[in-house]
């Protein structure tokens, strides 16, 4: 019996991400341009709902849906992804998780290794990814503490004024 066999698409991962993350700074441009995004007074994070919210001087609130792709520690220069991140609650990692089925995929050690070296460009670029791979509308890096930057990808917003 003959089974036809479907050829993987090889690609070039380094090239994806790039694009990937030439495609965020566009769309982050956009969010500066539409809602203003980057001069929010105050932010704020339900883990439990999944939600982002920023608030603005001019009592305008933005929401969002907000999938934690990861942290980055400043010290160490390393990267760990949300899939599997001992702080990162489970309906926080899908975005994560997206990145690593698409390092399984194509074969990358980099998207399927639980903790990382590299930069911090490196690791909006692993945000930029998880961005395109999970059709988000856009992403955002938080700093809790001098060491820690957590990096976020963002749903649909949803503009509001402040009751």
């Amino acid at each position: 019996m003959l089974r036809l066999v479907k050829k993987k698409k090889r690609i070039d991962i380094e090239t994806f991400i790039a694009d990937s993350f030439k495609g965020l700074q566009l769309i982050t441009e956009e969010h500066r341009n539409r809602w203003h995004l980057g001069q929010e007074t105050a932010w704020a994070v339900d883990e439990v709902s999944g939600k982002i919210s920023f608030s603005f001087a001019n009592g305008e609130v933005v929401c969002a849906p907000v999938q934690v792709v990861g942290t980055y520690h400043v010290g160490e220069k390393t990267f760990t992804w949300g899939w599997k991140h001992p702080n990162v609650l489970p309906n926080l990692q899908r975005h994560a998780a997206r990145v690593r089925d698409f390092g399984i995929e194509y074969g990358s050690e980099e998207l399927t290794t639980q903790q990382i070296p590299c930069t911090e460009k490196r690791a909006w670029e692993y945000t930029a990814l998880a961005m395109l791979l999970a059709e988000a509308s856009g992403a955002y890096c938080l700093q809790p503490t001098p060491e820690t930057f957590v990096f976020m990808t963002f749903g649909e917003i949803e503009l509001k004024k402040r009751a």
